[in-house]
């Protein structure tokens, strides 16, 4: 696990820290993220960094800090952020709860930090107590592209969350999500892909529960890690493997994963079968990190294995719920692929579903669905828009592709059991006529999945 919030400089802490790291170390903590509030505590947490090599700084004026915010305070903030152990700027952002800083100077620290973090092409650590409005006003007109970030202690609506991840940024939530009174930001986090989360104890403060009222420690990340499992439904190992290849893409401590040709999330076990695709759809990251719960998927077409490759890894499929072939590309570009593997799962009494864009038939130039008949259990077809042109605009293919998608689904009727088409929930689809068009048009079932 890798805790991206504790601040070790606090007495709590600081006074007894090697049994604090090791304490942390034992109970399976490999990094630390030590956020500053002002310029002394930036420099005592570079001490700290300097000592213990799982330490990391981040470096930044905390809102209670910025009354006296100027010119030099930048200048000097800015000198520290030579230091190598530094990934971030923070903890900055804004506190309309206690307003121990005028809310002017909040604003213009909190912005002038935002853009000492583009320049040096550092990520920040946001901190929001009772100001969401303008924070998230000054965050999305600095966020051009080059700005990313780290909600941490996240306690805004759903729809804040969603803005959050559209701006490619994350949210760590604390020991607050064991709290009786927090019904509503559990239902928020159960929402949310884990792709979209880091692990934070925000020691030694918000202590989960049963420790709640306690000094909080790094130790306690379990038990949050526990929690956000439990919420989304999936285990502590899917967190644990999620959290890390995250905190590496912002924040570039750990390392990338080997490619994964299979992969397990819950009960179901994943088949990466290709990243190449007919369509490069706007809200996919095939073209980025192509990463699934934690899973390496970016796969090059020189990776791709053969059939035998895939059977080894699943072994016995009665172990699974499910074989699903998948990836960040269309499958069935490798239709004798997943002919082969799914045959073997059939055989041996498993069962497979196929996602799918819905193309194959334009693809392999032929109709392929009885060739899937008695293969494939179940197909899921991107849907993404009942409205041809925005479905090319989303996809950015030629808008005759909708067209094959829905004769794709109706054929799928004939010869695969359950059939379903998707859409994924971006606010500019229309759900509703989405649904309809899947439930009386095309005689299938309906589902909308998160966007991340």
């Amino acid at each position: 696990m890798i805790d991206t919030h504790c601040h070790l400089f606090f007495d709590e802490l600081y006074n007894d820290l090697d049994n604090v790291i090791n304490e942390a170390k034992e109970a399976g903590i490999e990094y630390i993220i030590c956020p500053s509030t002002n310029l002394e505590t930036a420099k005592k947490t570079l001490e700290i960094a300097d000592k213990y090599p799982v330490v990391y700084a981040a470096i930044g004026i905390h809102p209670h800090d910025t009354e006296n915010f100027n010119d030099e305070t930048l200048n000097e903030l800015e000198k520290l952020l030579n230091h190598p152990k530094v990934v971030a700027i923070g903890e900055i952002g804004l506190d309309y709860y206690y307003n121990y800083s005028p809310k002017e100077k909040q604003k213009a620290a909190f912005r002038e930090q935002l853009k000492l973090a583009k320049k040096h092409k550092l990520p920040a650590i946001i901190h929001n107590r009772d100001s969401s409005e303008d924070l998230m006003k000054i965050f999305e007109e600095e966020a051009d592209g080059n700005l990313f970030g780290q909600f941490h202690c996240f306690n805004g609506d759903y729809q804040m969350a969603r803005r959050i991840i559209e701006l490619r940024s994350f949210l760590s939530f604390t020991g607050n999500i064991t709290f009786k009174k927090n019904e509503e930001l559990r239902k928020i986090l159960s929402r949310l892909e884990p792709e979209n989360l880091l692990l934070e104890t925000d020691s030694p403060f918000m202590s989960p529960v049963p420790f709640r009222g306690k000094t909080n420690r790094p130790a306690y990340l379990k038990i949050i890690a526990e929690k956000i499992a439990e919420l989304q439904g999936l285990t502590f190992d899917d967190i644990v493997r999620s959290t890390n290849f995250s905190v590496y893409k912002l924040y570039k401590i750990g390392k990338s994963p080997e490619v994964s040709f299979t992969y397990q999330i819950g009960n179901a076990l994943y088949i990466n079968v290709t990243n190449r695709c007919n369509a490069d759809c706007v809200f996919c990251d095939r073209k980025g990190y192509a990463s699934v719960v934690g899973y390496n998927l970016k796969m090059p077409k020189s990776m791709e294995p053969p059939a035998e490759v895939y059977i080894n890894e699943i072994g016995d499929p009665k172990k699974y719920s499910e074989i699903v072939f998948c990836g960040f590309g269309e499958p069935t570009i490798r239709m004798d692929i997943i002919k082969e593997v799914a045959k073997y799962v059939k055989e041996k009494g498993g069962r497979t579903r196929l996602n799918t864009d819905g193309h194959g038939n334009y693809i392999n130039k032929r109709n392929i669905l009885p060739e899937l008949a008695g293969l494939i259990d179940a197909v899921s077809i991107s849907l993404n828009s009942a409205d041809p042109d925005q479905y090319a605009q989303l996809m950015q293919i030629d808008k005759s592709m909708f067209y094959e998608m829905v004769n794709f689904t109706k054929e799928a009727k004939k010869y695969i059991p359950e059939v379903i088409v998707t859409i994924v929930d971006l606010k500019e689809v229309d759900e509703e006529k989405a649904r309809k068009f899947a439930e009386e048009e095309l005689g299938v079932k309906f589902r909308s999945r998160e966007y991340f």
